[in-house]
């Protein structure tokens, strides 16, 4: 086999491959010993018809057969003999025919990850946002945990009003005549939630039990039933039972429910979790702010086989956090094409920065040893709440922690560009964003 690689450009290389004329001939006789084990030709018995035969009437099929199995069986040999490592499915672009005594030729071209040198990776002038804890957020966080344990319950109040959850039975009349699905009995509304016909809800409001009230509203125009869109009708409704929502009281026994020992405690393990998530966020954005500024400096041109795969992975991620949360991306209105069309830069911008990260890890010789991936998966372990041992079995995977090491190798190139940049604190961002807000309105 001779091969030949020619260099397109950074990302793309051509490879010539000639297979030597004795492998061609080779394929061809076990292809069409192949065929005739099966062929079914009138006037011949399986196994005993002529190669000529066979020839005329499976020649194309032998053909196609034969330059698959020569290029699968050449290609990534030559590869990798040229240490050649294709980020995404070589394309095959120039292919000849295959002929017994004759050699084969064809040509690939395949993607290739960029050799890159960084450069202007050191001194870089970054902003950080200062960090400003407002006390507030713990107060919100409990109303915001309170409402997530409110309870309905018996109104001693005689009438309905907005925001009350009401039981109700109904009966719908078009032209005094009741409709299909018009009626319920023991429904359930929540007075001011929009769920009902525009101006029923409206309608229901200072009803008092036993109540019976006509209630006049019309349907909408786009209504799903034909036969009632845009029409008037008269519901009867009897009111049955008012329902309103209780909050619990914020107390030690409300702080028990979240595994505190007292609110003191559980005011306390809010602040500690805001704090951190305010340091990780201001943390994320001097990092995109590094990054950004790295690849700025460092102009790469990518293939788009890393950045289908960033994709694949990013889609993936989202497409997790939103089947954690009962949602889907269709739910989103959202498809492949669609999510692919609105995360492409994103997913450019993190390989651009990748590249640029591993480049310089090598240039400064930076390296992770086994001590320190294990040491992080002890860490894993105890931060997650997880037996150490399960988190070993996860990484016991090649992928896992092959991941996990290159993950450490980032950290530590960022750390450095981090001590070697000159870092100004500015005011946080939103309250500017606030400020205008609050002049446009």
């Amino acid at each position: 086999m001779n091969v030949t690689v020619e260099e397109i450009s950074a990302i793309k290389k051509k490879l010539s491959i000639e297979v030597a004329a004795e492998t061609v001939t080779a394929e061809l006789e076990k292809a069409y010993k192949k065929v005739a084990k099966t062929a079914n030709i009138k006037g011949f018995r399986k196994g005993k018809v002529p190669r000529a035969i066979l020839e005329q009437q499976y020649g194309p099929r032998v053909q196609y057969e034969v330059v698959g199995s020569l290029v699968n069986n050449s290609l990534y040999k030559a590869m990798i003999e040229n240490k050649i490592e294709p980020v995404s499915q070589p394309e095959i672009v120039e292919s000849g025919d295959v002929e017994k005594g004759q050699p084969f030729s064809y040509q690939a071209e395949v993607e290739v990850r960029p050799e890159i040198v960084a450069k202007d990776y050191t001194g870089l002038s970054l902003e950080k946002e200062k960090f400003s804890f407002d006390e507030a957020v713990v107060e919100q966080q409990l109303e915001q945990m309170a409402t997530s344990r409110v309870q309905l319950e018996v109104t001693k109040r005689k009438k309905a009003r907005e925001g009350d959850t009401v039981i109700v039975d109904f009966e719908g009349m078009l032209d005094g005549t009741v409709f299909d699905n018009g009626s319920a009995s023991d429904y359930q509304l929540e007075l001011g939630s929009g769920s009902f016909i525009p101006g029923f809800e409206e309608q229901v409001v200072g009803m008092k039990r036993e109540d019976v009230k006509e209630i006049d509203v019309t349907f909408p125009e786009n209504y799903g039933a034909k036969e009632l869109a845009g029409k008037p009708v008269v519901f009867k409704v009897t009111m049955k039972e008012i329902k309103e929502k209780v909050e619990p009281k914020i107390d030690d026994d409300f702080a028990k429910e979240f595994g505190a020992e007292n609110l003191a405690e559980l005011k306390e393990k809010i602040r500690e979790n805001s704090v951190k998530q305010e340091e990780d966020r201001i943390s994320g954005q001097l990092q995109e702010n590094l990054m950004n500024a790295l690849v700025e400096k460092n102009p790469v041109e990518i293939p788009d086989g890393m950045t289908q795969n960033q994709l694949l992975h990013l889609k993936d991620n989202f497409s997790q956090r939103l089947k954690s949360q009962g949602m889907s991306l269709e739910m989103l209105g959202m498809n492949d094409e669609t999510f692919n069309k609105t995360y492409r830069e994103m997913a450019e911008q993190q390989v651009k920065g990748e590249l640029i990260l591993d480049a310089i890890a090598k240039q400064e010789e930076l390296t992770v040893e086994d001590a320190e991936v294990d040491e992080k998966i002890k860490q894993i372990a105890e931060e997650s709440g997880t037996p150490v041992e399960n988190v070993e079995k996860y990484f016991a995977n090649a992928q896992a922690r092959d991941g996990l090491k290159s993950q450490l190798l980032n950290d530590k190139v960022i750390d450095l560009l981090l001590n070697k940049s000159t870092v100004t604190e500015v005011e946080p961002k939103q309250d500017v964003q606030e400020e205008t807000t609050e002049e446009e309105s």
